[in-house]
């Protein structure tokens, strides 16, 4: 009698981890589904970005993955990744465009679908995008004209570090910053592109030095091209600010110990987070706004030890 009751009691407790198994399989299988494609993560900056998708995942019980090539280049990788995803077929796609005038074609298939496809840091004419969720790069290129003005005289030299010539993103903030400067009296000695052919920095700093020994400031259109001008002015033994645009960690840093006084920021954490809580509200069919600012942080010694913190917590990037 006692095994017949043991044995009873056994087959109750798995049957009911069975039904609890079953129920939570369902759950998951019902929950909204929404992959972001990055264009690499072998940067921090993407990595950061990735962080914020992936805490609105669990804030919003959202079956979501986020991938991206080993590499920006060459573009074809990521066109790859995109025309993989169309067959999964999911609720939603977030997705930082490598090439947009190459992507538009495969993004035409998840229109066609019916699939919501939402933009991130990187916005292009495209009339079927639900969504672009990022920077206002116009008035970041404004806010690091103005911050790197404040710290000059009228007349002072400058140079303009840039991005690849048909890069949207790049060229607003160029754009932006030169119109400030100008505005400030600023003189743009330099304008040179901080990329080669295959989309790896080049450094040429130095050579601006040469060139330009006058110059007083620099602004980069991204912390990566800012770090190598500051590497090249160190050991050149000057001491001249450089504005960046992402705040990631060595950036950051360079300010917490006061060698620079200040840069401009993007919030690609944010960005990643406002971007899942947008394809959630495109999906249930809700209104979704056509342009979101993620926002520009001003760093400085002040607030530089809690950036570094918050990467550091949120990230785990320090």
């Amino acid at each position: 009698m006692k095994k017949k009751w043991m044995g009873s009691l056994i087959c109750m407790i798995l049957l009911v981890a069975f039904i609890s198994f079953i129920a939570r399989f369902f759950k998951e299988d019902d929950r909204p589904k929404v992959v972001v494609v990055l264009k690499t993560l072998d940067k921090e900056y993407w990595r950061i970005f990735k962080a914020g998708t992936e805490k609105a995942f669990h804030d919003f019980d959202i079956d979501g993955k986020v991938i991206a090539p080993d590499s920006a280049y060459p573009i074809t990788k990521q066109l790859n990744m995109l025309k993989a995803v169309v067959k999964e077929n999911p609720d939603a796609l977030i997705v930082t465009p490598s090439n947009p005038s190459l992507t538009i074609p495969v993004l035409e298939e998840f229109k066609q679908k019916n699939i919501p496809v939402l933009l991130a840091d990187t916005d292009f004419k495209w009339t079927d995008k639900t969504a672009y969720i990022g920077t206002d790069n116009l008035e970041l290129g404004k806010k690091a004209g103005a911050l790197l003005g404040s710290m000059l005289q009228p007349g002072d030299q400058v140079a303009l570090i840039g991005g690849n010539s048909d890069d949207p993103v790049f060229n607003d903030r160029i754009k932006g910053a030169k119109q400030t400067l100008e505005d400030a009296g600023i003189e743009i000695a330099a304008e040179q592109s901080g990329y080669d052919d295959t989309g790896h920095v080049k450094s040429v700093m130095e050579n601006i030095l040469q060139t330009y020994p006058d110059i007083k400031g620099v602004i980069a259109v991204n912390d990566l091209i800012a770090l190598d001008a500051l590497k090249i002015i160190e050991k050149q033994g000057t001491k001249i600010p450089v504005i960046g645009a992402d705040g990631i960690t060595e950036m950051v840093k360079y300010i917490e110990k006061g060698i620079l006084d200040a840069t401009v920021a993007q919030n690609p954490y944010d960005m990643g987070y406002l971007s899942v809580k947008q394809a959630l509200k495109a999906i249930k069919g809700e209104a979704v706004e056509k342009r979101i600012d993620s926002g520009i942080d001003l760093i400085t010694q002040d607030n530089a030890k809690d950036k570094l913190d918050f990467l550091a917590n949120a990230v785990n990037l320090r």
